[in-house]
């Protein structure tokens, strides 16, 4: 009977999965995919290891429970294509461990009941983690489910990259600088030890650039500093989030407009961003096919602030030697790369454009003294590994 392990990645609406066989103690691909839609037209996707993908729409609208929902989904996808498998362990992308979990860990009902306190701190994520644990808990009740969070790559910051100008009492209850996309940053620090071993053992900054954007300043594949701070709402703009901005802007609203809690965060997190700027969209794509004069202007900001925290990560490392794009738009937006690294000559980086339009992986020139990439990033396979180290399962372990 062949072992395997889950892993998934609960969003606010979608449920992306991915299946690995353990056998040799090792994750090997098998499967991958995710329900989408959740709330609206509900649809699971899969593509399996020799290439094939399916897509059906789902007959529930999982209106009830929809993240229950698509888990159960998921399992009776596995259940009917693999009907042999043995799922023996679940690994979680959870966005926010807060200040006190820094590894992956085994979840139980303590330390979710620990998880659940810090879903103030990602209300956009840390529920629908929450909700994907308790579904995977129930359908596989004999198996450990392990928790890898998105803040533990950065936990190692130095206090002037890991505090707000506050009252230092604020900083001992928590209220800090965490960084998020950890899972990817440490997947994408991995691939460049293979990728650009040199540049990987030095300075590189890391542009996570999605619907959710951030960057890393990386020495040696340990998170120096980040765009992002408290919550995933810091640094870049995103597809509906605003990124940084002016603490005033919101007492403004607050004693101008009359504004309170609830509508600032859905201004924040769900109104602004790429979408707030143009009007248009928030999805990337969308923005460059658009001819609408709003839609360049986001594009233009978008790029502007990632040239900025470029500069000003590479002065938090002391010195430039290699920048990484990734992500959704960061893998496959030619035009974005161009515009961030357009006449970025003075920081030592010259373009390859031929290189850049076939998406690397190196796009920079032979004679680029700081070399720029694209990598592909693969959150679900970080959590893989971190689930068998955190597990210990071992071809010996599932000897018979």
């Amino acid at each position: 009977m062949p072992t395997m392990l889950l892993t998934l990645n609960a969003g606010s609406s979608s449920v992306k999965f991915a299946l690995y066989g353990v056998a040799s103690g090792t994750p090997v691909p098998q499967a991958a995919g995710q329900v989408e839609g959740l709330g609206t037209a509900p649809a699971f996707k899969v593509t399996v290891v020799d290439g094939e993908t399916r897509r059906d729409p789902l007959e529930t609208h999982l209106e009830a429970s929809p993240h229950a929902a698509a888990v159960n989904a998921i399992l009776d996808w596995i259940e009917a294509a693999m009907p042999e498998a043995r799922v023996v362990a679940v690994g979680h992308r959870v966005v926010h461990g807060g200040p006190d979990f820094a590894a992956p860990m085994l979840i139980d009902d303590a330390s979710l009941a620990a998880l659940r306190a810090l879903v103030p701190l990602a209300p956009l994520h840390q529920p629908h983690n929450i909700a994907g644990i308790e579904a995977a808990r129930a359908a596989f009740p004999g198996a450990p489910q392990v928790a890898c969070f998105d803040t533990a790559f950065h936990r190692g910051h130095p206090l002037v990259a890991d505090t707000f100008a506050l009252p230092r009492r604020y900083y001992d209850q928590g209220v800090r600088r965490y960084g998020f996309h950890g899972l990817s940053y440490e997947f994408v620090s991995q691939q460049m030890r293979h990728v650009a071993p040199t540049e990987a053992a030095a300075n590189v900054v890391i542009a996570h650039l999605g619907n959710g954007a951030s960057m890393c300043a990386v020495r040696d594949g340990r998170s120096i500093a980040s765009t992002m701070g408290f919550t995933a709402l810091d640094g870049l703009p995103m597809g509906t989030r605003c990124g940084q901005i002016d603490p005033g802007v919101l007492l403004y609203l607050m004693q101008h407009d009359g504004m309170d809690a609830a509508a600032l965060s859905d201004l924040l997190y769900n109104q602004s961003g790429l979408k707030g700027l143009s009007g248009v969209s928030s999805d990337m794509r969308e923005l460059e096919a658009s001819d609408q004069p709003q839609a360049a202007e986001a594009i233009a900001y978008f790029v502007a602030r990632i040239r900025r925290e470029l500069a000003g990560l590479a002065a938090d490392l002391g010195g430039l030697d290699a920048v990484v794009f990734t992500g959704g738009i960061g893998e496959n937006s030619a035009r974005i790369r161009a515009s961030v690294l357009d006449g970025m000559g003075w920081m030592g980086i010259a373009l390859d454009p031929q290189a850049n339009a076939a998406r690397g992986p190196l796009i920079s020139t032979p004679d680029s003294a700081v070399r720029a990439f694209v990598i592909k990033t693969d959150e679900e396979a970080m959590i893989a590994q971190h689930t068998i180290r955190t597990v210990g399962l071992s071809a010996a372990s599932h000897a018979a």
